[in-house]
This record gives C-alpha cells, structure tokens and sequence, in this order.
C-alpha cells in the first residue's frame, strides 16, 4: 500500500500527464537508495555489481568514571577481561550485522580487526574495526556494528560499576573498493 503522496514523511510527488485530463503520481528519484521510486523501502539489488575487494574502518568511544576505566585497564571487572570479551563480541556483531539491520546484505566478510586503545587522562576506551570482503556491496555497516557490538559488551561488563557510561563518536573512518572508490572521514566532531 502506497501513502498518499501528501502524507507526512512522504516523498514530494511530481504530476506527469500520460493521457489528456489524466495524470499519474511519481515520486522523484530519491538519493536515498534503500527507498524505491514510491518511496518505499526495499533491498537494493547489487546482482549486477562488480565483485570487488572492499574495507571499511569505523571507530567510537566508551567514557567512563575513572575507577572504572581502572578496573578495564587492570583487567579486574567482576566479569572477566572486558577488552578481551568485546573484542570478540565486535567480531560477532560484523558477522551478524544482516540479521540486526533489516536491508543490511548478508556478505560473506573475509576479515574482521578489532582493536581497543586505552585513554587514561580521557578515562575512555577507543574502539576501532576494520572490516573487509570481496563483493558486490561495501561493509561500513559491519564495521559500524562491530564498534557498537564492542562498546556495548565494555558497558555491559562495567554496568555493575558504572552506569552512566556514555557512547560516542561513532563514523566510518574510511572505506575503500567499488564504483564509489576510496573516502577518508575528515577531522573529527
């Protein structure tokens, strides 16, 4: 079913006469590709795309109290070694991305690298993925995912000392491969 063309949230119509007194409704194309020319949305079709080699690296934060910034650096959170269990939550989270993101493509992911630097004087932990597959479709999603999967597992083994840990920062540093070619984020926010 297609909302009304002055429905709030939908796409601003265009009238084409096909017929004298008659005119149909469309939508003009939309720069936004998850959404199809009614305005809906689908999964892009990337079966006519050249498979090519593609990387994506993502970064974000997790700032915490210092005591418990603390207990992540000397490895002595009540759940075990925080880094060592986000690391492999981030490399989970880029594999299971399509089953999290609903018009995520499922990609066979050829590696995952996660990588945690510690901020004492910031009492933050940075976590950084680089994702990377040979495919039709890029993998900034995955890499995004495993940012978030990781930063999350940090919160979740710190919750008990600290709830008011903040996420932040969280972009795509950089992708490269396909039609699109080569980005690099610029400085940060």
């Amino acid at each position: 079913m297609t909302a009304p063309a002055d429905a709030p949230g939908s796409p601003p119509a265009t009238a084409a006469a096909t017929a004298p007194g008659v005119a149909t409704v469309s939508a003009p194309r939309s720069p936004l590709t998850h959404f199809d020319s009614h305005g809906e949305a689908h999964m892009v079709d990337v079966g006519g795309k050249a498979a090519t080699h593609r990387v994506a690296l993502a970064e974000g934060y997790i700032r915490m109290q210092p005591a418990t910034f603390e207990l992540v650096a000397q490895g002595r959170a009540k759940k075990g070694d925080v880094i060592a269990v986000a690391r492999i939550a981030a490399i989970q989270g880029a594999k299971r991305t399509a089953d999290l993101v609903p018009l995520c493509h499922p990609l066979a992911i050829t590696r995952v690298a996660v990588e945690f630097e510690l901020d004492a004087q910031a009492s933050q932990v940075r976590c950084m993925a680089q994702v990377e597959t040979v495919g039709p479709t890029g993998v900034e999603m995955e890499a995004l995912t495993a940012v978030q999967v990781g930063l999350l597992t940090v919160y979740d083994m710190c919750k008990a000392a600290d709830r008011g840990m903040v996420m932040h920062g969280i972009r795509v540093l950089e992708k490269r491969g396909g039609k699109s070619g080569d980005w690099r984020a610029g400085a940060a926010a």
